[in-house]
Protein backbone atom coordinates (compact mmCIF):
# COMPACT_ATOMS: atom_id res chain seq x y z
CA UNK A 1 0.00 0.00 0.00
CA UNK A 2 1.14 3.45 -0.85
CA UNK A 3 0.88 6.35 1.45
CA UNK A 4 -0.66 9.40 -0.50
CA UNK A 5 -0.43 13.12 1.31
CA UNK A 6 -1.68 16.21 -0.20
CA UNK A 7 -0.57 19.41 1.12
CA UNK A 8 -1.48 23.08 0.10
CA UNK A 9 -0.63 24.45 -3.30
CA UNK A 10 -3.87 24.55 -4.36
CA UNK A 11 -2.99 25.45 -7.92
CA UNK A 12 -1.19 21.82 -8.36
CA UNK A 13 -4.68 19.57 -7.24
CA UNK A 14 -5.38 18.86 -10.36
CA UNK A 15 -2.45 17.95 -11.57
CA UNK A 16 -1.58 15.53 -8.67
CA UNK A 17 -5.30 14.18 -8.57
CA UNK A 18 -4.46 12.96 -12.67
CA UNK A 19 -1.29 11.12 -10.78
CA UNK A 20 -3.22 10.22 -8.05
CA UNK A 21 -5.70 8.27 -10.68
CA UNK A 22 -3.00 6.71 -12.49
CA UNK A 23 -1.24 5.11 -9.66
CA UNK A 24 -4.83 3.74 -8.64
CA UNK A 25 -4.82 2.59 -12.42
CA UNK A 26 -1.79 0.64 -12.14
CA UNK A 27 -3.35 -1.29 -9.47
CA UNK A 28 -1.72 0.81 -6.09
CA UNK A 29 -3.84 0.61 -3.03
CA UNK A 30 -3.83 3.93 -2.01
CA UNK A 31 -4.16 5.25 1.72
CA UNK A 32 -5.00 9.16 1.45
CA UNK A 33 -3.51 11.98 3.57
CA UNK A 34 -4.15 15.31 3.91
CA UNK A 35 -2.54 18.55 6.00
CA UNK A 36 -5.22 19.66 8.47
CA UNK A 37 -5.29 22.98 5.58
CA UNK A 38 -5.98 20.99 2.56
CA UNK A 39 -8.89 19.17 4.61
CA UNK A 40 -10.36 22.56 6.10
CA UNK A 41 -10.07 24.99 3.41
CA UNK A 42 -11.94 26.37 0.37
CA UNK A 43 -9.87 27.92 -2.27
CA UNK A 44 -11.05 29.52 -6.04
CA UNK A 45 -9.63 25.51 -6.67
CA UNK A 46 -12.90 24.28 -5.11
CA UNK A 47 -14.17 23.45 -1.82
CA UNK A 48 -12.48 21.39 0.70
CA UNK A 49 -15.42 18.96 1.00
CA UNK A 50 -15.56 18.14 -2.73
CA UNK A 51 -11.87 17.52 -2.47
CA UNK A 52 -12.04 15.21 0.16
CA UNK A 53 -15.38 13.24 -1.08
CA UNK A 54 -12.93 13.07 -4.73
CA UNK A 55 -10.14 11.71 -2.81
CA UNK A 56 -12.24 9.08 -0.51
CA UNK A 57 -13.79 7.80 -3.70
CA UNK A 58 -10.82 6.94 -5.60
CA UNK A 59 -8.72 5.47 -2.75
CA UNK A 60 -11.96 3.83 -1.35
CA UNK A 61 -10.41 4.83 2.25
CA UNK A 62 -10.84 7.56 4.57
CA UNK A 63 -8.74 10.44 4.87
CA UNK A 64 -5.66 10.58 7.66
CA UNK A 65 -6.09 13.82 8.37
CA UNK A 66 -4.72 14.53 12.12
CA UNK A 67 -1.62 14.23 14.28
CA UNK A 68 -3.12 11.31 15.76
CA UNK A 69 -4.12 9.40 12.77
CA UNK A 70 -1.43 9.90 11.11
CA UNK A 71 0.80 8.36 13.94
CA UNK A 72 0.53 4.18 13.68
CA UNK A 73 1.63 4.81 9.77
CA UNK A 74 5.20 3.51 10.59
CA UNK A 75 5.69 0.22 12.46
CA UNK A 76 1.77 -0.75 13.26
CA UNK A 77 0.35 -0.05 9.85
CA UNK A 78 3.65 -0.08 7.27
CA UNK A 79 3.13 1.81 4.09
CA UNK A 80 5.37 0.51 1.13
CA UNK A 81 6.11 4.03 0.27
CA UNK A 82 4.85 7.59 0.93
CA UNK A 83 4.40 10.39 -1.88
CA UNK A 84 3.80 13.72 -0.64
CA UNK A 85 1.67 16.03 -3.83
CA UNK A 86 2.18 18.16 -3.37
CA UNK A 87 5.14 19.24 -0.79
CA UNK A 88 4.70 22.34 0.13
CA UNK A 89 7.79 24.67 1.44
CA UNK A 90 6.30 25.20 4.51
CA UNK A 91 5.95 20.79 4.88
CA UNK A 92 9.47 20.68 3.37
CA UNK A 93 10.79 22.91 5.91
CA UNK A 94 9.15 20.99 8.78
CA UNK A 95 10.59 17.79 7.24
CA UNK A 96 14.12 19.03 7.43
CA UNK A 97 13.84 20.10 10.61
CA UNK A 98 12.21 17.26 12.62
CA UNK A 99 8.93 18.92 13.47
CA UNK A 100 5.78 16.96 13.43
CA UNK A 101 2.83 19.60 14.20
CA UNK A 102 0.45 18.53 11.24
CA UNK A 103 -0.81 15.45 9.80
CA UNK A 104 1.63 15.11 6.53
CA UNK A 105 4.98 15.58 9.12
CA UNK A 106 3.69 13.32 11.13
CA UNK A 107 3.39 10.50 8.47
CA UNK A 108 6.65 11.42 7.28
CA UNK A 109 8.07 10.55 10.72
CA UNK A 110 6.59 7.64 11.29
CA UNK A 111 7.13 6.08 8.16
CA UNK A 112 11.02 7.20 7.56
CA UNK A 113 11.08 5.25 11.15
CA UNK A 114 10.62 1.94 8.57
CA UNK A 115 13.48 2.96 6.16
CA UNK A 116 10.91 2.70 3.29
CA UNK A 117 10.81 5.17 0.06
CA UNK A 118 9.22 8.87 0.85
CA UNK A 119 8.89 10.65 -2.67
CA UNK A 120 8.33 14.65 -2.62
CA UNK A 121 6.71 16.07 -5.38
CA UNK A 122 7.81 20.16 -4.67
CA UNK A 123 5.84 23.36 -5.55
CA UNK A 124 7.33 26.13 -3.26
CA UNK A 125 7.63 29.83 -4.22
CA UNK A 126 10.80 29.89 -1.83
CA UNK A 127 12.31 26.53 -3.37
CA UNK A 128 15.35 28.73 -4.44
CA UNK A 129 15.85 31.06 -2.06
CA UNK A 130 14.66 30.24 1.95
CA UNK A 131 13.83 26.69 1.54
CA UNK A 132 16.94 25.41 -0.97
CA UNK A 133 18.59 24.69 1.96
CA UNK A 134 15.71 22.46 3.03
CA UNK A 135 16.03 20.52 -0.23
CA UNK A 136 19.91 20.19 0.04
CA UNK A 137 19.01 18.83 3.43
CA UNK A 138 16.22 16.17 3.06
CA UNK A 139 18.41 14.85 -0.31
CA UNK A 140 20.97 14.20 1.74
CA UNK A 141 18.33 11.80 4.07
CA UNK A 142 18.28 8.50 3.57
CA UNK A 143 14.96 6.92 1.39
CA UNK A 144 14.23 10.30 0.58
CA UNK A 145 13.64 11.28 -3.16
CA UNK A 146 12.39 13.97 -5.13
CA UNK A 147 9.90 13.98 -8.11
CA UNK A 148 12.18 16.12 -11.16
CA UNK A 149 11.35 19.77 -10.98
CA UNK A 150 11.60 22.42 -12.87
CA UNK A 151 10.94 26.68 -12.40
CA UNK A 152 7.20 26.76 -13.10
CA UNK A 153 7.77 30.84 -14.00
CA UNK A 154 10.98 31.88 -14.05
CA UNK A 155 10.54 35.69 -14.77
CA UNK A 156 7.69 36.49 -12.18
CA UNK A 157 8.55 33.97 -9.90
CA UNK A 158 12.44 33.35 -10.36
CA UNK A 159 12.91 31.61 -6.65
CA UNK A 160 9.95 29.07 -7.58
CA UNK A 161 10.00 25.28 -7.93
CA UNK A 162 7.38 22.94 -9.20
CA UNK A 163 7.62 19.00 -9.62
CA UNK A 164 6.76 17.50 -13.29
CA UNK A 165 3.59 15.89 -11.62
CA UNK A 166 4.13 13.52 -14.79
CA UNK A 167 7.40 12.16 -13.32
CA UNK A 168 5.71 10.99 -10.35
CA UNK A 169 5.29 7.54 -11.34
CA UNK A 170 9.01 7.01 -12.46
CA UNK A 171 10.37 8.87 -9.73
CA UNK A 172 8.22 6.12 -7.68
CA UNK A 173 9.35 2.80 -9.49
CA UNK A 174 13.36 4.31 -9.62
CA UNK A 175 12.26 4.89 -5.38
CA UNK A 176 11.59 1.47 -5.24
CA UNK A 177 14.97 0.41 -6.35
CA UNK A 178 16.92 2.71 -4.16
CA UNK A 179 17.72 5.86 -6.43
CA UNK A 180 17.13 9.07 -7.38
CA UNK A 181 15.20 9.48 -10.96
CA UNK A 182 17.49 11.47 -13.13
CA UNK A 183 17.67 14.53 -14.03
CA UNK A 184 16.57 16.04 -10.41
CA UNK A 185 16.03 19.60 -11.91
CA UNK A 186 14.90 20.05 -15.78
Amino acid sequence: MLGYALCGSFCTHSQTLAELRNLIKEGYEIQPIMSETVWSTDTRFGTAKLLREEVETLCDKKIIHTVLGAEPLGPKAPLDALIVSPCTGNTLAKLANGITDTSVCMAVKAHLRCDRPLILALASNDALSANLKNIATMLSRKCVYFVPMNQDDPEKKPHSLVADFSLLRPTLHAAFEGRQFRKLFL
